[in-house]
């Protein structure tokens, strides 16, 4: 497998930029996840689970290392009060704790195979950068898991060309300059069904069918064991002895 697509996903369930080359490190992606909004009032973190509008900005990272927002109507800002019009609530852009001290929280539907939930949980995510697992920073797939299905409803860093990372649970690879360790499949919820910009429509089809198909599963966590730069092209091979 070689790498067709590499991701970048700034602020946590927003719309992220596609890169050429990038540099991973343990956290993964070098600013990948590293800003989320979260509601003033509430204190909750909001992903596209409960907040789905999220999925319509875009975010980026400057130069000066920074992240800004554009909005659907186009508007680039980082000022909370445009944020906070656009969403319809008090939000505030929080850069993750480095030293991952305060976890966040977010909700999540009570039961992840209901299409449009109605019963909310509240779970404590990753402590640091705004990533689902503590551990595990870096997300693949490949286009043989995804067939017709579009890649951006999985929001992975990683778009493999080819098949077969289902079966790398547990062991280690390269990926350019960079030294993996593969974990479990990633559970998937309500949030691929959403629709996106781009001509993504609402298919409630797509959980259902992970879940009778996938047990729920689709695409791959890695750990990273040796920083490094990734670039497109790059091949997937087994660690060197």
């Amino acid at each position: 497998m070689r790498v067709l697509e590499l991701w970048r996903y700034p602020v946590k369930s927003l719309q992220g930029e596609r890169l050429a080359e990038a540099e991973v490190g343990a956290l993964g992606i070098a600013g990948d996840r590293r800003w989320a909004l979260f509601d003033r009032d509430t204190g909750l973190g909001l992903t596209a689970r409960r907040v789905p509008e999220l999925l319509w900005g875009a975010a980026r990272v400057r130069p000066d290392g920074g992240v800004e927002v554009v909005l659907p109507d186009g508007t680039v800002t980082g000022d909370e009060a445009d944020l906070s019009d656009w969403l319809g609530r008090r939000v505030e852009l929080r850069a993750a704790d480095e030293e991952g001290d305060v976890p966040p929280v977010y909700e999540t539907p009570a039961d992840e195979e209901v299409p449009d939930p109605t019963e909310w949980l509240q779970w404590e995510g990753a402590p640091g950068p705004f990533h689902d697992s503590p551990r595990i920073r870096l997300s693949l797939v490949s286009t043989g898991t995804l067939g017709s299905w579009d890649r951006r409803r999985f929001r992975a860093n990683v778009v493999l060309d080819g098949e077969g990372e289902d079966a790398l649970k547990g062991q280690e690879a390269a990926l350019g300059e960079v030294g993996l360790r593969f974990g479990v499949p990633i559970a998937r919820c309500v949030m691929t069904t959403r629709p996106q910009p781009g001509g993504i429509a609402r298919d409630t089809s797509v959980l259902t069918t992970i879940h009778r198909e996938r047990q729920g599963l689709l695409a791959v966590r890695a750990a990273v064991l040796a920083p490094g730069t990734v670039r497109v092209g790059d091949q997937l091979l087994p660690a060197a002895d």
